[in-house]
């Protein structure tokens, strides 16, 4: 059974975005390179484009045609994608009680 598609980036789709929040619009050769050099993860060309297909499908990237190819721009900001993260970490971990969240945090770092 095919896994139902988060409202949140997967972890590949979080490197991507990150790229892409540093500089944009990228096309997929250059969006590639900065996945291999600066996440350490080195991608297939279909890959990479694979993959910035789908988060233009869900919304996270605009794309705009260059010529021959495509340069892809984040249409989510940061600050959304972490605030959702962190909300949705907060609902399900800790019941939606930040102090319960920053308690537990300190008690992972301390022991």
């Amino acid at each position: 059974m095919a896994r139902s598609e988060s409202e949140h980036p997967t972890e590949l789709e979080l490197e991507i975005l990150k790229v892409l929040w540093n500089e944009s619009p990228l096309p997929v050769r250059e969006v590639r390179a900065r996945l291999a050099a600066e996440a350490d993860r080195p991608l297939a060309h279909s890959s990479v484009i694979t993959m910035l297909n789908i988060m233009h499908r869900k919304g996270f990237l605009r794309r705009r045609k260059n010529g021959k190819s495509f340069l892809f721009t984040p249409k989510v900001k940061k600050e959304c994608v972490a605030g959702s993260m962190m909300g949705d970490l907060l609902s399900r971990v800790f019941e939606g009680s930040p102090s319960a969240m920053v308690l537990g945090s300190q008690f992972t770092r301390n022991g």
